[in-house]
């Protein structure tokens, strides 16, 4: 099976004494290339430094993570950080395959809705002007986040322009995946939650498009069974194959080409990704 991690921080401290072999673990699973979003600019450099040394696996991202504005004085010089690198990449980043990781995320706090609701439009529109997707985050957000995006697809279509990318950890219902999709050209993540005993994600997962949907596993977060409890890493992401072949009635080769596919479409990627 060839696969592609749509959103992984290999980059992450959890990884910094065996990433090198985290990485060579998800290659002999048959993760042919991993796409790294940025948080904010204290990723940047781990971030950059792994996409250097991999560039033939690890494609990154830019955007400013919507807990990255709460409760910071300079979220908007980080946001202007973030149109800087997208329109300059640093030496030895070709480029990046998506605006992400961004969004909204009021499940620590709502005192900052007014300014992730600014940072995420603002990112929406520069995605939208350069032709990207976006990556997007949405933790305790649900109508908002329907409506900023509903919003911004609208906008978007008005300056004949698109906005277009993909729901990132989406653990929604079956409504809201509608709702969503309606919007324009989104795509859906799923990762490990849906392998969990009580996870109502299968249910929605059984009543989407397997064309709608990507591979991912966010790691070090939300690792799945049967290795929950443990740090996750991209070479899992094969379980979460596994487990949408098995509520979509299919064989993880099918879906890992149809993922695969999905994902070489919308973040631009070579015909050879994920090999």
């Amino acid at each position: 099976m060839h696969l592609i991690d749509t959103h992984s921080h290999l980059y992450a401290s959890e990884f910094d004494a065996d990433r090198e072999e985290a990485l060579a673990r998800a290659v002999e699973a048959g993760v042919g290339a991993l796409l790294l979003p940025a948080i904010d600019s204290e990723s940047h450099e781990g971030l950059f430094a792994l996409c250097r040394s991999h560039p033939e696996r690890c494609v990154p991202m830019m955007g400013l993570h919507p807990t990255s504005v709460n409760d910071n004085p300079r979220w908007r010089e980080e946001l202007a950080l973030v149109a800087r690198y997208l329109d300059a990449p640093p030496a030895g980043i070709d480029r990046f395959c998506a605006v992400g990781e961004i969004g909204l995320d009021f499940y620590w706090s709502d005192r900052y809705v007014s300014e992730q609701t600014e940072a995420f439009a603002t990112q929406c529109r520069w995605a939208a002007q350069r032709d990207l997707p976006v990556a997007i985050h949405s933790r305790a957000a649900g109508e908002a986040m329907c409506a900023a995006v509903a919003a911004e697809a609208v906008r978007a279509r008005t300056e004949g322009l698109r906005l277009r990318g993909v729901f990132h950890a989406f653990s929604e219902d079956a409504d809201t995946y509608r709702r969503l999709k309606a919007c324009g050209d989104f795509l859906f993540g799923i990762g490990g939650v849906v392998t969990f005993k009580k996870s109502a994600l299968a249910e929605t997962v059984r009543d989407m498009e397997l064309s709608d949907l990507l591979l991912e596993t966010d790691c070090p977060y939300l690792t799945p069974a049967p290795h929950r409890g443990e740090r996750n890493e991209s070479a899992y992401v094969r379980f979460v194959c596994e487990r949408i072949a098995a509520i979509k009635g299919t064989t993880p080769e099918e879906v890992a080409a149809v993922t695969t596919a999905n994902a070489r479409r919308m973040f631009g990627l070579p015909s050879d990704a994920g090999r």
